[in-house]
């Protein structure tokens, strides 16, 4: 059986903001959303167009405060051609 690396998922508080982010900072694209029926949360999924790899941005309506993510250490890791530049922008 082979394991393939699907996605990561970060909870987010404001998903227009956090959209902007992405779109802006590191180039992501939205390529797929599901809404819940109820409207209870959102799945935004994000794609840098040249990898399978995707980044799921998870809205749910009824979380009001920031997320606490305490000890947990996590990242994202990205490649790119031109440090200097992408540590400019």
């Amino acid at each position: 059986m082979k394991f393939t690396f699907a996605h990561n998922n970060l909870n987010v508080t404001d998903l227009t903001a956090s959209l902007t982010f992405y779109q802006k900072a590191l180039g992501l694209t939205e390529c797929n959303r599901f809404s819940a029926p109820d409207g209870s949360f959102i799945l935004a999924f994000l794609s840098d167009g040249q990898t399978a790899h995707k980044l799921e941005l998870t809205w749910i309506a009824d979380r009001k405060t920031p997320y606490n993510l305490g000890d947990n250490e996590f990242h994202l890791a990205f490649e790119v051609d031109d440090y200097e530049a992408a540590h400019a922008k």
